[in-house]
């Protein structure tokens, strides 16, 4: 394996990467990271509680009891970029030529049905009016005007949206006028993070800092005036010492053509760093493009209460038993109603060995159990969507714990791992409550509680070269793998994200629903 130059140490001092780290990732790289060993799928009443009506309306009323008295925050992951929205489109400016074939052709010869669903609803895009006006007049080819829309949209030289933080596009239209997923965030957060300030956090990249903030300056006075409440916007970067290094598929450092290594960031599970330097009682930790419109963003609050009521309601007694277990003065029978909690309530499975065990000892095991971070998070059932799902695991010390697992975690090639991988009913749509404080209101150092061994090797191109990177355990997988954990039922439509331009279509990102054709289209 290559060894490290004075070059590279000096390339990974700058970045804030120790010598021992790097050597570290290229060991990983050569010996591999195993993967997830599932024990079964998480379902209703074997690791997702499924609540009815009346309880989620105690929940939610015991949360806007409590808030009050709480910091709250609402944390969003916001870096990433829009241009895989715009993938398929990407390849009609690549390998379409209108004076060549229809777009009828073009999606018969390539199959590309997302292209007909897009034409057929351009009108009903949010920046339609804004992409058209930058479109001169064409001579009646709508083919070409399609082609055209495109261009204006995509190209550099035009909008560019395809380089826009995906947090800054218009997704929603409002009349005349147009919404992002950054103003939709915020007016959701009024609904359920307003205490004192409506506090949000975005974590961005640093070339797009500018664009935040001139959005902020757009949008926060046009809220503060309608709701009356007032905002703390703050930002992050993705820390340079998280960046990892890439290798060739012999696991020596990839090089570029200065001699320089080629460091590449760590994923978003390097966002447990932006998220342990937050200083709030509850965090609300939710997908940047996961919104709806203003109908129907009162439901979704609904359910984000619901969530912080189930967490306090367990991180009240949680508190209690902590305290109760560092005062020493705690019976048999006390021990015994703290376990039944614990597994009953909080999902935890106690280690093998513990049945044998003094009381004191036990006392012990129980103390640090209840001394993590808790988070409650939501699960939607799941009709063939991708994204992490909810399983029980067992690590190598054989430890029994619910978890979030994505695909890439798991060994498929397994026929048994297979089998409980495609039995899984829900999953994860990133949508978290978190308790990050102690008994004793002391914060956590949420970076003690990262199960370092459940990160990512994937395969990337760069310049036409094969290479392997190396992805941080994810910021809802691994990087929270040794937190205290309850996955709870939430209904489908809380969950919306835009992941492909034409999601834009749907009836959640449309105020009027009927759609429109375009006028003389060929397809």
């Amino acid at each position: 394996m290559m060894t490290l130059n004075p070059k590279h140490l000096e390339q990974l001092e700058k970045k804030g990467i120790s010598k021992e780290k790097a050597i570290d990732q290229l060991q990983t790289f050569k010996v591999g990271i195993p993967p997830v060993t599932l024990v079964r799928a998480a379902v209703i009443s074997d690791g997702i509680l499924r609540l009815s009506a009346q309880e989620q309306e105690v929940l939610c009323r015991y949360f806007e009891a409590q808030c009050s008295t709480l910091k709250l925050l609402k944390f969003i992951p916001s870096s990433g970029a829009a241009s895989r929205m715009f993938t398929s489109l990407f390849t009609v400016l690549e390998d379409y030529n209108p004076e060549q074939e229809t777009l009828l052709a073009y999606i018969e010869r390539t199959g590309d049905t997302s292209l007909h669903t897009f034409i057929k609803g351009l009108e009903q895009l949010p920046f339609y009016e804004r992409v058209v006006q930058r479109i001169p007049e064409n001579g009646g080819n709508t083919d070409e005007t399609v082609y055209r829309f495109i261009q204006e949209m995509l190209r550099e030289d035009g909008l560019n949206y395809g380089g826009y933080p995906k947090a800054l596009l218009p997704f929603h239209k409002y009349g005349s006028e147009t919404a992002t997923p950054f103003e939709e965030h915020v007016k959701e957060a009024v609904l359920y993070a307003k205490q004192g300030k409506v506090r949000l956090h975005f974590t961005i990249s640093k070339q797009h800092e500018a664009l935040f903030r001139a959005e902020e300056a757009r949008v926060i006075p046009k809220i503060a005036k309608v709701t009356g409440a007032k905002f703390e916007i703050t930002y992050s970067h993705q820390k340079p010492s998280t960046d990892t290094i890439a290798v060739d598929m012999e696991n020596n450092p990839l090089v570029d053509d200065k001699g320089a290594m080629v460091l590449r960031p760590g994923g978003h599970g390097a966002l447990i760093e932006n998220l342990n330097e937050q200083d709030a009682d509850l965090i609300f930790v939710k997908n940047i493009d996961n919104v709806v419109v203003d109908t129907q963003m009162e439901n979704t609050a609904t359910y984000k209460k619901l969530l912080a009521g189930v967490l306090l309601q367990l991180q009240t007694q949680v508190f209690q038993y902590a305290a109760l277990l560092e005062s020493g003065n705690v019976s048999p029978q006390i021990v015994l109603e703290i376990q039944s909690f614990l597994e009953d309530r909080v999902n935890v499975c106690l280690p093998e060995s513990y049945a044998a065990m003094d009381i004191a000892s036990q006392c012990t095991v129980l103390r640090a159990i209840l001394n993590r971070p808790l988070r409650v998070c939501g699960m939607v059932r799941a009709e063939g969507d991708p994204g992490g799902g909810p399983f029980w695991v067992k690590d190598a010390k054989g430890n029994i714990s619910l978890q979030i697992v994505e695909s890439a975690q798991m060994d498929t090639s397994d026929p048994q791992q297979a089998a409980i991988a495609k039995s899984t009913t829900h999953f994860n749509p990133v949508d978290l409550v978190c308790g990050v404080r102690n008994h004793k209101g002391e914060k956590y150092n949420l970076l003690h509680f990262v199960n370092a061994q459940q990160g990512f090797i994937t395969r990337r191109t760069k310049e036409g070269k094969t290479l392997k990177a190396l992805e941080l355990p994810g910021l809802w997988n691994g990087a929270m793998a040794f937190w205290n954990t309850v996955f709870v039922e939430v209904p489908r439509e809380t969950f919306n994200p835009v992941k492909t331009v034409t999601d834009l279509l749907k009836p959640t990102h449309q105020v009027q629903h009927s759609l429109k054709m375009v006028k003389g289209t060929n397809v």
